[in-house]
């Protein structure tokens, strides 16, 4: 795997060309599995004998990963993600709460009234940037970053720092000193945002953690917390930010289907579901492990690999979604052509957060397209910078020419 990460969908093609599992060699020389293929990808999430815990990752266990290895904490941090079984449900059933769809539906005028607030500040960045600005930076980060961050009660302050900490994590060409101070750092600054609820609670989901782990202690550990909070944290904004990101990316690339959203042909829902099929925001997400020996697609994966889900090879697997697998088209789903995509994942541990992050990009999209129908990328999307990270699927900057009309708003 390319630690400086780049766009996948070249070297998926050839892979899945070759069969729907593949070996890979991960940073450090240690070797590990990506499931790639659409079937086999949903077999595998759901595999009564594949593990995520990290008491099951062979490499660990016998030594061979040091501190600072740059996915060590996908691997180790203690939360949903890596529990199985009764843990798993115990740490997704408290969480939960912040995410049923009443409580989703709840956060829609304060979602529409930040979507409102940050077009606002895209224009002011567009008017003194001669109508180029980076939609990236100016709206597609604040809006689902400032989201959640309201949802776990983190004030304004630590907004910036825990955006640039998540990135880090998430980073796959991190180097070890880098690594180890970006968690230490972050697990400072989450200690810092509990400490502040513990002695103030509010109406947010840290202190209802915090309130379920005072009243049982064995509920709910402080490592879980602190390793609660920053999965949320990271999970809860980078796949958004990466999500509205490669959507704007697709339409201002595929100017008819735009076209045909703004005509009432498709909805926005329609884009945001091709956008994950089509631009998975996660290419390769780290990790689940055999827990035996096991045979998938006829590809050995012995127990205790890593296995990488290939969500972005899989939304363009063309035995799932037919021979036009590689073209965007917004009206996939309502023509029922294809297969689902498994972009939010699949089984037990499918996105907790998902219906957030729909609401969020829906209400995004909508609302950007309306207000500046004719944007479009400011520089040819082939220059445009990769996220440093085989993980994330996206890119960094997204400079956008607004066309903003005379002195008045673009609305």
């Amino acid at each position: 795997m390319d630690p400086a990460g780049g766009c996948p969908h070249a070297a998926n093609a050839r892979l899945l060309a070759e069969g729907a599992v593949a070996p890979v060699v991960l940073p450090g020389g240690i070797p590990g599995m990506a499931v790639l293929g659409h079937e086999a990808l949903k077999r595998f999430l759901t595999h009564p004998h594949v593990a995520k815990g990290a008491e099951h990752f062979a490499a660990l266990r016998d030594g061979l990963i040091p501190e600072g290895w740059p996915l060590r904490t996908f691997a180790t941090v203690q939360g949903m993600t890596t529990a199985d079984g009764a843990g798993h449900r115990r740490l997704r059933s408290l969480a939960g709460q912040a995410f049923t769809a009443g409580r989703v539906a709840e956060l829609r005028p304060r979602v529409e009234a930040l979507t409102a607030r940050l077009l606002d500040d895209l224009e002011e960045a567009g008017r003194t940037g001669d109508g180029v600005a980076d939609l990236r930076r100016h709206f597609a980060l604040p809006l689902p970053l400032g989201t959640i961050c309201e949802l776990l009660g983190v004030p304004a302050g630590h907004h910036d720092r825990l955006h640039r900490l998540s990135s880090r994590l998430v980073s796959t060409d991190i180097g070890p000193e880098e690594a180890m101070a970006a968690n230490r750092e972050m697990t400072e600054t989450l200690g810092a945002v509990v400490a502040a609820r513990r002695a103030g609670p509010g109406d947010d989901l840290t202190s209802a953690l915090i309130a379920a782990r005072e009243a049982d202690g064995d509920r709910l550990g402080e490592a879980e917390l602190i390793g609660t909070l920053l999965l949320m944290v990271v999970a809860g904004h980078e796949t958004t930010l990466n999500l509205i990101t490669n959507a704007v990316r697709a339409l201002c690339g595929h100017r008819d289907q735009l076209r045909l959203v703004l005509g009432g042909g498709a909805g926005w829902g329609d884009v945001v579901e091709e956008t994950l099929r089509w631009d998975s925001p996660v290419s390769h997400f780290p990790f689940r492990y055999p827990t035996r020996d096991l045979t998938l697609d006829g590809t050995p994966i012995p127990a205790g690999t890593p296995v990488l889900a290939g969500y972005s090879a899989a939304g363009r697997d063309r035995a799932a979604h037919g021979p036009d697998a590689e073209r965007f088209d917004v009206t996939r789903g309502a023509r029922g052509t294809g297969t689902r995509h498994l972009s939010l994942g699949h089984g037990p541990h499918y996105c907790l957060g998902a219906p957030l992050a729909r609401l969020e990009a829906t209400i995004a999209l909508e609302r950007l397209f309306t207000r500046f129908p004719d944007l479009d990328l400011a520089v040819p999307e082939e220059r445009l910078p990769r996220v440093p990270s085989f993980v994330g699927n996206s890119v960094r900057t997204l400079p956008v020419r607004l066309r903003l009309r005379g002195g008045g708003a673009a609305r």
